[in-house]
């Protein structure tokens, strides 16, 4: 009894493993392959509201 349930055990084990590796592999190609899912406002440029520096510093 402990053979056939140690042979099913085995096959059972050769059939997930390969499956949990492909969704591993998978789930992270997804997830760099999907937009950006940051919700930042929208605001666009912000006008400049400081003084121009009088001397140019190169």
């Amino acid at each position: 009894m402990t053979d056939n349930t140690t042979r099913k055990g085995f096959w059972q084990a050769i059939i997930e493993i390969p499956q949990k590796v492909i969704n591993f592999i998978s789930g992270g190609v997804k997830r760099i392959f999907t937009p950006a899912d940051d919700n930042y406002p929208e605001v666009g440029p912000q006008p400049f509201e400081g003084e121009p520096a009088e001397k140019k510093n190169y």
